[in-house]
This record gives structure tokens, sequence and C-alpha cells, in this order.
């Protein structure tokens, strides 16, 4: 018995394995990113492409463009353009030096740079962030430059830069990491005493920045007094 083979004597579904829409790539950028696939730092290819229909494996007709894609060097797999926004392992590190050294000035720029006990605490907290250089006279010439520039306003609230440096950590780290933050900057303002009141308000915007809600930032800061003792 023979069996049919359609119209024109093709055998059906020929023509739908025989005829699709391919994507032709080009790379148009590359760089570092890093890849969820693989769970690590990887080199990427930023790829444009353009769809075609095609015939027995032959371009015939021109669908569009294709939305870009990231490659990964090393698993091949694509992933949205979204993904380059994340940070590296690497950059991210850098961010959380960053913001350690930026709670740092803060807090001491309320006060606690007159007293040892506090100046102290603040070298030791920028030291195991990843800065083994730091020293008290540093950190006194930041501070110094950082009043020089902004002021008593500096005693009250954030400066905008470090506003910056805290805020586009915030959406990479979650709650525990935010919180983690935060409490580097309680010991360093209880390191000296009980909250001042001015270390009070620098505090609570260093939650702000970081996009804690305020009643979880108090629950920091009275769980941290709690520990010290303070």
């Amino acid at each position: 018995m023979v069996r049919s083979r359609g119209r024109g004597g093709f055998r059906p579904g020929f023509l739908s394995k025989a005829a699709g829409v391919r994507t032709a790539w080009r790379a148009i950028d590359d760089g570092e990113f890093f890849c969820s696939g693989c769970g690590g730092d990887r080199s990427y290819q930023l790829l444009a492409g353009r769809r075609r229909l095609t015939v027995l494996g032959v371009p015939v007709l021109p669908r569009g463009p294709a939305d870009p894609v990231v490659e990964c060097a090393s698993c091949h797999g694509h992933f949205p353009v979204v993904d380059l926004e994340r940070p590296t392992t690497t950059r991210l590190a850098g961010l959380l030096r960053d913001a350690v050294h930026t709670i740092a000035l803060a807090v001491l720029g309320v006060g606690g740079g007159e007293r040892v006990t506090a100046r102290r605490a603040a070298v030791a907290s920028v030291r195991a962030a990843g800065f083994p250089d730091c020293t008290e006279e540093r950190l006194l010439t930041l501070q110094a430059a950082l009043w020089a520039g902004n002021g008593s306003a500096a005693t009250r609230r954030l400066d905008p830069e470090s506003w910056e440096v805290l805020s586009a950590l915030a959406p990479h780290l979650a709650e525990p990491g935010r919180e983690g933050l935060l409490l580097h900057g309680a010991r360093v303002a209880l390191a000296d005493g009980p909250y001042r009141p001015g270390e009070r308000e620098v505090l609570a915007a260093i939650g702000a920045a970081l996009r804690l809600p305020p009643a979880e930032t108090r629950r920091v800061l009275v769980a941290a007094a709690t520990a010290s003792g303070a």
C-alpha cells in the first residue's frame, strides 16, 4: 500500500519543516556581566538580530528585527538585556566597600569624630569592609573635606554624593544585607555611648537611602543599642 504524500507529492508536514523563521545575530557590544546560568562573572556579547523567513534553509523574506539578547561566552545561553543592570560580583564588592566607608564618614560627621572610641570603631569597620590601609587620619581628612563642602547641613542629613552611593547599592541587596550596612553605622555611633540626636537623624537618613522602612530602621537601631548596653 502506497502512503499518500499530499498535494504535489509532498508528505504531510514537509512544508512546515522545510520553512521557518530564523534569526541572524550580530555582535554590537561586549563586556563582563553576572551570568545567572553560570552563577558567576562571565564575558558576554550583546547581540542584535533580524528575523528571516527561510525555505529549505535559504532566507527568502525579512520578518523584522528581533529583541537584542546577551550571550554568555561560557555557557552560550541567551539572557535579557536587563541582566546587564545587575552588578558583577567584583563591582558589587566595590559598592559594598564604598557604602561602609560612606556610612562611617556620615556618622563621624555628626560629632563622633571628636572621640577616639568612635574613630577607632569607624576605622575597624572600614578596614573589615576591604580598605586595610584606612587610618584615623585619613577618615578625619575626608570628614573635614565633607564639612568644607557641605557645612553644618552635613550634620543632620546625608550629602547628595553619600545618598547616591547608598541608593545605587540598595536594589541589589536583600533586606538583611541592607540592615547589616545600617548596623555598621549604629555600632560606630554607639562606640562612644548612647545615640546623640544628630546620630539618630543621620542613621535614619541612611536607612531611607538603603530603602529600609522607617519601622525597620528603628528596630535595627534599638537592637544595636540593646546589644551594646548603651
